[in-house]
């Protein structure tokens, strides 16, 4: 059954492929994401089985970090899934053909990151990842789209160099060791402890620099303005809760390894850094931002940063960063996709052109400003908690200033973000700016409540079997030297 977890979304995707109507094509999206979901469920909460379930001779493997990562994924896909309908319904004059298909390629590739226990196939998945998503980001069919592009492709290519050296470093640590080189994670696991410091070292920091240009850790976020700021809602979704997830796997896996092998602390000491970096770098570009699209690359920025500072400031933030890698893909999609009704409303998605949203399309308008409540820790929605348990942890292990520094960027963040949306969303639509047909409705506005109302209940209440499975990867991942 775990090869049907990736032939299952391959398959609707060579399915989509060949139905030759772009009229009903579109609904085959919600069709294969709940027969997904579906298997996701089974395999998760299956009864009477062991804890992990393993294929191919232990290079796939669903285990406790694997579950988290790939529910949500799942569930993320499922939410986007129905929104597509309606929102390609509106775009009739573009063929969605190679749209609806790359959406299917993308969650094959993502659930085989998720699944994979070796390090050179999940680079291998890491990579595919990225490579069905590009066309996706160039749907619009313009110059600026065909920028943003390249930019993906080529900076990420840059960066899935980099983990390329990272695994043959880490294989090497094995060989300088005297020991048989291996790249399956729960034998260097087992060894890590023999492993040659320096060249964990050295592998730990290229695999860092490598999938954390994946994640869109600052300084190698430079594709992300472009790219979330040209791509359709759904696919900027995809991209900040999806494809970034994968990458912050990729991450968490070889700071398992670090740990195994008592180097936890080198490995926390730059994860710490590098996540204030990102979340200063995003509080400086967020300021003042005219092009509010952009503005949620630069907050996709931050919240990168948010998950590597938990993870580094270790214990409890641990659990926090987990839950809040949930909470942040979920909020991205109720802003993600506000916008994109927004900006389809007003042909831009520009301030100087869009005002008074919440007049124009109410329902899209007042999501958009509840996102930029709950994305900026605002209660009583998921990711207060969540930077709450990561802020709590950094109090009660001593590391004050981490803690000082994050409290003060989340502060600047919130002031700078809430200048854009307020912008958008108060205020008189300027008269030169006819309005174009378009209305909130059902298929482009439900979704977005959807993932609203799973934002609202994770801050309110997390129902126990997601507690349990967060609090089993927290355990798993934490492993002691």
């Amino acid at each position: 059954m775990i090869y049907l977890l990736i032939l299952f979304p391959l398959m609707m995707a060579a399915v989509t492929f060949a139905l030759p109507s772009n009229r009903w094509r579109p609904w085959l999206l919600p069709v294969g994401a709940l027969g997904h979901l579906s298997l996701v469920v089974m395999m998760i909460f299956r009864l009477g089985e062991p804890a992990t379930v393993s294929g191919l001779g232990g290079w796939l493997l669903l285990d406790a970090l694997g579950k988290v990562v790939l529910g949500f994924l799942s569930v993320l896909f499922f939410l986007c899934a129905l929104y597509a309908p309606g929102y390609l319904t509106y775009r009739a004059d573009r063929p969605n053909r190679v749209f609806c298909a790359n959406l299917f390629m993308a969650l094959a590739m993502m659930t085989l990151v998720a699944l994979s226990h070796h390090l050179g196939l999940m680079w291998v998945a890491m990579e595919a990842t990225t490579l069905v998503s590009a066309p996706s980001i160039y749907f619009n069919h313009n110059a600026r789209s065909l920028e943003a592009t390249w930019k993906f492709l080529l900076i990420g290519s840059v960066g899935i160099a980099l983990a390329l050296f990272g695994s043959f470093f880490l294989a090497y640590a094995s060989l300088r060791s005297g020991l048989e080189s291996t790249l399956l994670f729960d034998q260097l696991i087992d060894v890590a402890p023999k492993l040659s410091p320096q060249w964990l070292h050295a592998a730990f920091v290229l695999l860092f620099i490598g999938y954390g240009t994946k994640m869109g850790l600052a300084p190698m976020h430079t594709w992300k303005p472009d790219a979330y700021g040209e791509a359709p809602g759904i696919v900027g979704t995809l991209l900040a809760g999806g494809v970034t997830s994968c990458a912050f796997l990729a991450i968490l896996r070889v700071y398992q390894i670090c740990r195994a092998g008592a180097e936890a602390e080198f490995a926390r000491q730059i994860m710490i850094f590098i996540g204030l970096l990102s979340m200063a770098v995003a509080a400086v570009f967020m300021a003042r931002q005219r092009d509010f699209k952009r503005m949620l690359a630069y907050s996709s920025v931050e919240h990168m940063g948010i998950l590597v500072l938990g993870i580094g400031i270790g214990g409890l933030a641990v659990y926090g960063a987990l839950l809040h890698l949930i909470n942040n893909g979920l909020t991205k999609g109720v802003l993600f996709l506000s916008a994109g009704n927004i900006h389809r409303a007003y042909g831009s998605k520009l301030t100087d052109d869009v005002r008074g949203a919440i007049q124009r399309v109410p329902l899209s308008g007042a999501l958009f400003l509840a996102g930029f409540l709950a994305i900026t820790g605002s209660p009583p929605f998921g990711p207060f908690v969540s930077e709450f348990t990561i802020m709590n942890a950094a109090v009660g292990s001593g590391q004050f200033l981490a803690g000082g520094l994050f409290l003060l960027l989340l502060g600047i963040v919130f002031i700078g973000m809430g200048s854009t949306v307020l912008s958008v969303v108060q205020g008189e639509a300027p008269s030169q700016k006819q309005k174009n047909g378009f209305r909130d409705n059902i298929s482009t506005g439900a979704p977005i409540l959807l993932f609203m109302a799973l934002v609202l209940l994770l801050g309110l209440y997390i129902p126990p079997p997601l507690e349990s499975l967060l609090r089993e990867a927290a355990a798993f991942l934490e492993v002691k030297p």
